[in-house]
């Protein structure tokens, strides 16, 4: 029976395990431990399996190898590692030869190199050989019945069909490829301009890189082909960087790297011990290999001192004298960065007012300022005049809030003036590590600090405002909130880094810090509500939903409340004896889905989907928006924009929600009719066109849709020529375009067949002609895939990303992720571009003082109050600011309109 060699691409592993545990696991002492609890995790797999007779742990040695011979560039530029990693490395190192194992390494070469070497001497002597790495580098030498592959954080084998799956190529193809695409992180610059893609297509048409050269006046598309001119002395440059050495090693003997080691563990069981690897620990303790008292003793110090370190050491610090509080603000300079919030009565900028505020600076102390608690027996405060002062103060330094846009709205009404420079948000920075967890400072304080929060409820009695809190009692809540604050941002940058993605802290400082500023200003402006329209409408709505109540009653044959689902349950499915109604804990399922799959089973259901969208609309909206303008002295409505409300990057708004108003219906379009320009001026709306697909040219410059774009032909009708031929395209284009949208949202041949009226088998028919008429969107839409399952997240045009944990998921939502990761790409990346236009559009109104407004964000929209007479220049400025904010492969395109009333501006 043939021999197996088990070869870890150690630092590899190391780095991999780092990123893939907790970042800030830690012992109680604080030191990192997630790399060593990785690392234990894995050695104690292999102990279970059994199934490698030899273990070799291949590591680079100290000093630059060969590569940097042939370009001094070669990996030039590479960050250096988080901190936490480096201070874990050098234990783990020592473990393996603890342990009873060995590491291999060879100066001027590296530990890939290495590998290759180790294979080589495998394969003559006919081992198997695993090598444990996901690192690309290593597809090269994948030999099917020989070498495989082995992902041991994902517990994935890598073999030539997995390589072709993953990249459409084989593992003998893999240096060429490589050579081709280059890799940024090594500094290898492969060919210019060209990537995944168009790698994959040149190596499937070619074979390899020598035949491309060879063939190079055959090469198609042109502009290909002149990359692969410009760049051939890179590529074979390239090539050789990639190319694995298997000579390092004159000889190898094998049987100095047995894999029979019995108890390695045994050999560092007080180091398990202090670094706190409870799981391994309590399985020797199981297996009776340590003492029960031994154990015992180690588990409670161990679980005494993570409790104790639970606790937050700081103090909190109320300052009700403008003496005291001018002494700690000394303290502060330009570069000092200062974490602040506020204490209001009551969430809403416009009717509430500001009681105090609390700030923090350093790692042991934060501050709490009343300006306006209010009840019998109230001590000292600060005057309103010098808690202006000393807020102005502040806000020369650093400031960093948490939800900073919401502190601002108060703090600039409460110094009446128009601007504050912020320089950053936890909140923001809290989801840019991950858009999809929950983001409130005391959710986040105890996940990554481990520290409960005084809770806002414990603080306030029920039916009072914060004016009424004692002094004592609001500064422990509110320094608190400061405090954690600046420890969050501080931790915050540092996750950043150990996730790899630095790059983010600065698109936060560029992009996502200057927004919070563009939409407080658009939450500032409002947007004028014509309130006689809703006035009249609403009197009209009450008589739809009058007539609507009397018909349903009728064909029910008694009176209910509609509005309820149990009662309405009760009369579809017992009295009506309808069928399909599902009962359960809480009665029948009355949805919207449920309803529509009735509509032709009783003439009931026709008048109770009416009814419920109408009343919808009234509740929702017409009702609350007239109360709305009511009660703004300019008859305004001011929404909120939520900024960190989704997973793609899109705007969310609410109070009231205008992004949700229904278009598709007469009722629906009517209400923004009630959206109105004041008085001498007009409403302009630009609308980026077709973006999502104008990106998806750019990410896979497929050749059909880059010229559709650049010539600017109907888009919808190119696709339809590609599937059905010119005679049927015209007929058609509607088809096509619901594909062509479709897919990027995900959409499968259910959904399809659902949306067109058409079978599962024809719709699934009209996917793959699709596919295959744009195979280079097929091979892109892959690799998306393909990436978020190796990195476990995708990126959209800025960097920003969206996490997926396919490890955990089950295959319902595993096939969820394939689809979300690709609309994540193009939503997230029209996202990206229309707040870079949003932030420039406010930087050019503020910076020249236009007599313009930027109102609203739908989407793809924007929405702005301007003169009359200045309408149509300023609408053709802002729409090319739009059409230029970055250069795509194809043109940005935007249309524009001008009206009265938002119902006009489509």
């Amino acid at each position: 029976m043939s021999k197996t060699v088990t070869v870890i691409d150690t630092f590899g592993f190391f780095f991999r395990s780092f990123y893939a545990l907790p970042q800030h696991l830690k012992n109680s002492e604080g030191f990192p431990t997630g790399l060593l609890t990785g690392f234990i995790n894995f050695i104690s797999t292999l102990q279970k399996q059994h199934d490698s007779d030899y273990i070799v742990f291949a590591i680079d040695t100290k000093g630059n190898s060969f590569r940097n011979e042939i370009d001094p560039n070669y990996k030039a530029h590479r960050t250096a590692p988080p901190e936490e990693l480096i201070m874990q490395l050098p234990i783990a190192i020592e473990w393996i030869d603890k342990m009873g194992y060995k590491t291999l390494g060879h100066v001027g070469f590296e530990a890939d190199d290495v590998i290759a070497t180790v294979v080589r001497f495998a394969k003559e002597k006919g081992y198997k050989v695993r090598v444990v790495s996901h690192d690309k580098d290593l597809f090269q030498l994948i030999d099917d019945g020989k070498v495989v592959l082995v992902d041991a954080i994902k517990r994935q084998v890598m073999d030539e069909d997995a390589c072709c799956k993953k990249y459409g190529i084989s593992p003998k193809q893999f240096i060429d490829y490589q050579a081709i695409l280059g890799d940024s992180a090594d500094n290898i610059p492969g060919v210019r301009g060209i990537g995944k893609v168009g790698a994959e297509k040149l190596l499937v048409e070619y074979g390899s890189l020598d035949n491309i050269y060879a063939n190079i006046e055959s090469v198609k598309p042109a502009g290909i082909q002149k990359k692969l001119i410009e760049s051939k002395e890179l590529a074979y440059m390239s090539k050789e960087l990639v190319t694995l050495r298997d000579n390092v090693l004159d000889s190898f003997d094998f049987e100095e790297y047995k894999m029979d080691v019995e108890h390695p563990f045994l050999n560092i069981y007080d180091e398990l011990v202090k670094y706190e690897q409870n799981s391994v620990l309590r399985t020797l303790h199981a297996k009776n290999m340590v003492s029960h008292e031994t154990h015992q003793e180690a588990l409670k110090k161990v679980e005494d001192e993570i409790q104790n370190s639970k606790k937050l050491d700081f103090k909190t610090t109320l300052l009700t004298n403008a003496k005291e509080l001018n002494s700690v603000l000394n303290s502060l300079n330009a570069d000092t960065i200062v974490a602040f919030d506020t204490e209001t009565t009551g969430l809403d900028y416009e009717r509430d007012s500001l009681v105090g505020f609390s700030f923090s600076f350093n790692d042991k102390e934060a501050y709490y300022v009343p300006i306006e608690h209010f009840y019998l027996g109230v001590g000292e405060q600060v005057s309103q005049s010098d808690a202006a002062k000393a807020i102005k103060k502040i806000f020369n330094s650093r400031v960093v809030g948490h939800n900073i846009k919401f502190d601002l709205h108060f703090v600039m009404k409460f110094l009446n003036v128009d601007n504050l420079d912020i320089f950053a948000d936890s909140m923001v920075l809290a989801w840019l590590i991950n858009p999809e967890s929950a983001i409130s400072l005391d959710k986040l304080a105890e996940k990554h600090l481990n520290h409960k929060m005084v809770a806002f409820k414990d603080t306030v009695k029920k039916g009072e405002t914060f004016a009424s809190v004692e002094l004592e009692d609001a500064c422990r809540y509110a320094a608190e909130d400061a405090f954690i604050t600046l420890k969050l941002y501080n931790l915050f940058l540092e996750i950043l880094e150990l996730q790899n993605a630095a790059h983010l802290i600065k698109e936060a400082k560029e992009v996502e810090f200057p927004f919070i500023k563009t939409l407080l200003k658009m939450e500032q402006e409002g947007i004028k509500v014509n309130s006689s329209f809703l006035e009249e409408f609403l009197v009209e709505v009450k008589e739809s939903l009058s007539d609507l109540t009397k018909k349903i009653y009728a064909l029910a044959g008694c009176e209910f409340n509609i509005n309820s689902t149990q009662q309405l349950g009760v009369i579809l499915f017992e009295n009506l004896g309808l069928s399909t109604g599902k009962k359960t804990k809480t009665g029948y399922s009355t949805n919207e889905q449920v309803l529509s799959s009735l509509k032709d089973a009783h003439e009931i259901i026709p008048y109770l989907l009416e009814y419920r969208e109408v009343y919808k609309l009234y509740s929702t909206y017409i009702e609350p928006l007239l109360k709305l303008s009511r009660e703004d002295k300019n008859g305004r409505i001011h929404t909120s924009f939520v900024q960190t409300g989704t997973a793609t990057g899109r705007l969310s708004s609410k109070n009231p929600n205008l992004q949700n108003i229904p278009t598709r219906t007469k009722l629906g379009t009517k209400i923004r009719e009630a959206f109105v320009a004041p008085e001498g001026k007009k409403l302009i709306g630009i609308d980026y066109s077709q973006i999502e697909l104008r990106l998806l040219a750019h990410f896979t410059q497929d050749k059909v849709l880059v010229d559709a774009f650049k010539s600017d032909k109907d888009i919808h009708r190119q696709t339809a020529v590609a599937l059905f031929g010119e005679d049927e395209a015209d007929a058609k284009r509607n088809i096509a375009k619901t594909v062509n949208f479709g897919l990027l949202y995900g959409m499968g041949q259910k959904k399809l067949s659902e949306t067109l009226g058409i079978t599962t088998k024809e719709a699934k028919e009209i996917i793959d002609k699709y596919f295959n008429s744009f195979p280079t969107v097929r091979a892109y839409f892959r690799a998306i895939v393909d990436d978020s399952k190796e990195a476990g997240y995708v990126e959209t045009l800025l960097g920003r990303r969206r996490y997926f944990d396919y490890e955990n998921a089950t295959p319902m939502f595993r096939a969820a992720y394939e689809r979300e990761s690709v609309n994540s790409v193009f939503q997230g990346s029209a996202s990206d571009l229309i707040k870079l236009s949003m932030n420039k559009i406010h930087r050019v109104i503020e910076d020249e003082k236009l007599n313009a407004k930027m109102l609203l964000q739908i989407h793809d929209e924007l929405i702005f109050e301007v003169n009359e007479a200045e309408a149509e220049v300023l609408g053709e400025r802002f729409k090319n600011i739009m059409q230029s904010i970055t250069e795509l492969n194809v043109p940005l395109k935007a249309s524009m309109n001008i009206g009265d009333k938002w119902s006009e501006l489509k």
